[in-house]
């Protein structure tokens, strides 16, 4: 069993900057590939990033390429998610996901993918 903890979100203006972090209670973090997911209401919620368990593979949804950066501490056990550039159409609640994954350097994007959710942040970007 995997516990996520997500904690970053908040109110900012266009053009700012957040950062979220999401804190997993598993033994062996570094078997996990993690990934950011965010939703809107009525809409499905979207993947943003992931990361695979080893070799720091990453991956964006284009809409935040150049602008979002996904990284993770095996030591502390956390995926963080660097958003710069903040736009008003990037408001959502922001998901943090895992998956015990068997293969080191595979990027998880589709939520079928993931086992374990957080509770959700909510990020509002005001124009």
């Amino acid at each position: 069993q995997v516990q996520l903890v997500e904690s970053g979100g908040g109110l900012v203006q266009a053009g700012g900057s957040l950062r979220l972090s999401c804190a997993a209670s598993i033994r062996s973090f570094s078997a996990i590939a993690m990934g950011w997911f965010r939703q809107v209401p009525g809409e499905d919620r979207e993947f943003v990033a992931g990361i695979s368990r080893s070799y720091g593979a990453t991956s964006y949804t284009d809409s935040v390429k150049d602008r979002f950066t996904i990284s993770r501490d095996n030591a502390e056990k956390t995926v963080y998610l660097q958003m710069n550039s903040l736009k008003p159409e990037d408001t959502a609640v922001y998901y943090c996901a895992a998956t015990i994954s068997t293969y080191p350097g595979r990027i998880y994007t589709r939520g079928t993918e993931y086992n374990y959710w957080g509770q959700g942040t909510q990020v509002t970007v005001s124009s």
